[in-house]
């Protein structure tokens, strides 16, 4: 048995407006019919806490789509019970978790060593971190619309892929990749080409980065910036960030808590790489409409960068795996994304679908 780790003060106990638990339950529905492509012939095992009312909520959503599901709560289990139902599923069948925080098994990395035994996964984590009207935006951000995500998910990976050159536009400023890019990746809710099934919703981005680090350059606003604690901080003015060689080499209107940020990278990575290039796709999130789970924001329409020396999806040389400890995902401000020549966002919207 487990025993509940405490919630901070935000967490409140409120239940969720009438109505939440319907609009859960038919996204979630969505999820699993056309994302996962679960089916009655196939298992699922649901792994969750009662602790917050976006947990309860989300739970009850899918006792109502997986009425022959088993069902553990978290809290109530040993450690044993958990790992033991997790390997009575065969590959193929449906495990979700749905967590106020994160599960944690001493030596058991929950969703790497889950889809080793190939099952499909559902992670909601860190629902605590999105109390109150946040977790409202949190279940819409769970509505699947499988011709939005896949029809704009692969309209700009045909573009990224082969663009010779991109720009980002935002408050005055611009940010230029003057290199063509990695292969960029999908998260859309289609899983057809990939090794594994499933992952942590909601769902919602095309990432990729620049063949040639060094290649990127300018300058570029930042409305919301990871913290140290992974949440989503948002300084009342946005900070510039001012990028030669593909590094951060001074900013303007820096906060403290920024600061902070910048101070750990270079300590431990001598200098401050900007990596990731992200194209949120969900348009339950946007620059007003947020949620402090940095990981979940991540997901919103717009674009995002990752600063430090870490991202395992693209290997560069001269980065090692060891020596790379941060990924910090920071938020662009963002009125134009162009891709070669061709504009592809405008008015907080994707403007390619084909």
């Amino acid at each position: 048995m487990h025993t509940p780790v405490p919630l901070p003060d935000s967490a409140s106990d409120h239940d969720l407006p009438t109505g939440a638990i319907e609009e859960a339950t038919a996204h979630l529905r969505d999820v699993l019919a056309h994302a996962l492509e679960h089916g009655p012939e196939q298992a699922a095992l649901v792994v969750y806490d009662t602790r917050t009312p976006l947990a309860r909520a989300l739970t009850e959503g899918y006792r109502r789509n997986l009425p022959g599901a088993t069902f553990i709560d978290f809290d109530a289990a040993t450690p044993d019970a958990v790992l033991a139902a997790f390997r009575a599923m065969a590959p193929k069948d449906l495990v979700v978790l749905v967590q106020s925080t994160n599960f944690r098994l001493d030596g058991f990395r929950v969703r790497v060593e889950l889809f080793k035994l190939g099952l499909k996964v559902v992670e909601h984590v860190h629902l605590s971190r999105m109390p109150g009207p946040q977790s409202e935006h949190y279940i819409e951000a769970l509505a699947y619309d499988p011709a939005y995500f896949r029809g704009v998910g692969r309209a700009l990976k045909r573009r990224i892929d082969v663009a010779p050159h991109a720009r980002v536009v935002g408050g005055g400023e611009t940010l230029y990749f003057s290199s063509p890019f990695e292969p960029a990746k999908l998260n859309v809710g289609d899983y057809s080409e990939m090794n594994n099934v499933g992952g942590q919703f909601p769902i919602g981005e095309v990432f990729t980065e620049a063949l040639d680090l060094e290649a990127v350059h300018g300058r570029v606003q930042v409305h919301v910036f990871g913290d140290t604690n992974y949440r989503s901080n948002r300084p009342e003015v946005p900070v510039t960030l001012i990028v030669e060689r593909g590094r951060v080499v001074g900013t303007e209107n820096a906060t403290p808590a920024f600061q902070e940020v910048l101070d750990k990278i270079t300590a431990d990575e001598g200098e401050v790489w900007v990596r990731e290039l992200g194209f949120g796709l969900n348009r339950a999130f946007t620059r007003e409409r947020r949620v402090d789970d940095i990981g979940t924001y991540e997901r919103m329409c717009g674009i995002h960068l990752s600063l430090g020396a870490k991202h395992g999806v693209y290997p560069k040389p001269g980065f090692k795996r060891k020596d790379a400890r941060y990924h910090i995902d920071v938020f662009a401000v963002t009125d134009a994304v162009y891709l070669g020549e061709e504009r592809v966002y405008e008015d907080g919207a994707w403007i390619c679908n084909s």
